[in-house]
């Protein structure tokens, strides 16, 4: 059962000419006086305004005032000498809190039905005994007592009784045994309680003993929810670990050109955790014109206090299956074959062991300048050498130490029996020289007090 017509429908016409109250606001204390009745300076201002019935004007008595132990609120009341039509609410002069509020209240006797309330448009008012509830913006905000409340339930239930016994008897009869129910709270023969919940936080409920504990109201205050939120109007922003939880879920796409026939393409980016490392950020590019395939590798961190050397002793096939991660900046030797490869060679890599050797042996082999008619006499022979080498590496005939250097410090390769150490692999951690600092572009990076460095330059 709901009370949704408590209050005629309507609103406060638009101001059309202040009246000379208007100006007649208090010139010396606070703007929001406590409410009083002794206070004889505190009068409401009186606006002439439009009726929204009969469209003509009445007037509007708007008053500033403050509830004790609680906050500043507007007290607004409406009324047409021409047709008779008034209406009555107010308004928080605050903000909307950063928490709801739910006061639950146990009504024992006559004096609690006196209580001063202030429920707003946003909040909901429920009776668990007679499992009655008057919805959220159902009606407008009101300063009343616990009685007015259930009076104003009683009044917005009857208003449309006639109607309903025209149309819809049984209804209608329905509603006049739980209005008698409603009357017969107002006696308080048995306790009942009453529950305000709102979600702005600018309901109250007095506290007739206040500052000391009053036991029969409990007041709770708690987070809002996102639905909450988009109730009140407000913006709510996701939690970071979603959104962090997202991003690693999701796959995003955007939109390129492929590198090689420069046709519309498009780019897949994923950040993929490493166990045991970090986040990297993996890029992808598939041309569906000309099939070219592209994939590369960004470090998700920043550069490391230390750089990184890892020296695997390759044993074993299945140290082929080892993953990989070379970063943009780390240099790959392989001692046996008297082979380096350089820096931001081949770029950044997420694989194995074995599809970056075979990267490398496919860097060589279809190389024109290498293999090809313009390659100097026995250039070829020493070539053709290493690769047959490095196969035999890749298919386990033959040992060798495949090392790692990445000044950077964002590289990374398997380790097979982690959290252990691997008895086959080296990882070292060293101090980067002036020149390795030098290729990263660190020397000239000032990261320290470079704001007191600027401020004799703005």
């Amino acid at each position: 059962m709901s009370a949704s017509g408590a209050v005629a429908s309507g609103s406060l016409g638009p101001t059309t000419t202040p009246s000379p109250a208007l100006g007649q606001l208090p010139a010396t204390g606070h703007l929001f006086r406590p409410i009083s009745a002794e206070d004889e300076e505190q009068q409401p201002t009186e606006i002439e305004s439009l009726c929204m019935n009969c469209y003509c004007n009445g007037m509007t008595r708007l008053l500033l005032t403050k509830i004790p132990f609680f906050r500043e609120i507007i007290v607004s009341s409406f009324s047409c000498e021409h047709c008779g039509w008034n209406n009555t609410e107010i308004q928080s002069a605050g903000r909307i809190q950063d928490q709801g509020v739910c006061y639950t209240l146990t009504i024992r006797g006559l004096e609690d039905m006196n209580r001063e309330v202030v429920k707003t448009d946003s909040a909901t008012t429920r009776i668990p005994e007679l499992d009655f509830e008057i919805p959220a913006f159902s009606q407008k905000g009101a300063l009343t007592t616990v009685e007015g409340l259930i009076t104003r339930a009683i009044s917005g239930l009857e208003q449309d009784q006639p109607t309903r016994r025209a149309s819809k008897e049984a209804i209608a009869e329905r509603i006049d045994e739980f209005i008698v129910k409603l009357k017969e709270l107002k006696q308080v023969a048995s306790p009942f309680t009453l529950i305000i919940d709102d979600p702005s936080g600018n309901s109250f409920v007095e506290n007739p003993h206040a500052p000391q504990k009053d036991d029969a109201l409990v007041t709770t205050r708690y987070n809002r929810t996102l639905q909450q939120d988009e109730m009140l109007g407000l913006q709510a922003e996701a939690p970071q670990e979603n959104l962090e939880e997202d991003l690693r879920n999701e796959v995003l796409q955007f939109n390129t050109n492929c590198p090689e026939c420069n046709a519309p393409a498009q780019t897949n980016m994923k950040l993929v955790q490493i166990p045991h490392f970090k986040e990297v950020i993996i890029m992808a590019t598939i041309c569906e014109h000309c099939g070219h395939r592209t994939n590369e590798v960004k470090s998700g961190g920043a550069v490391e206090p230390l750089g990184t050397r890892i020296t695997l002793h390759i044993t074993d096939p299945s140290d082929m299956t080892r993953d990989l991660l070379k970063s943009e900046t780390c240099s790959v030797e392989i001692p046996e074959l008297e082979f380096e490869l350089g820096m931001a060679v081949l770029g950044g890599k997420f694989t194995t062991l074995e599809g970056l050797l075979k990267d490398i042996r496919e860097l060589v082999t279809k190389n024109a300048f290498t293999l090809g008619d313009s390659s100097r006499p026995g250039k070829s022979e020493k070539l053709q050498e290493f690769s047959q080498k490095l196969d035999q590496i890749i298919e386990g005939g033959m040992k060798a130490h495949f090392i790692m250097n990445d000044p950077a410090g964002n590289s990374y390769l398997q380790n097979m029996y982690a959290p252990e150490d691997d008895p086959e692999m080296k990882v070292e951690h060293y101090k980067r020289t002036f020149d390795q600092n030098e290729e990263l572009g660190l020397n000239d990076m000032k990261t320290e007090g470079y704001e007191a460095g600027l401020s004799p330059q703005r």
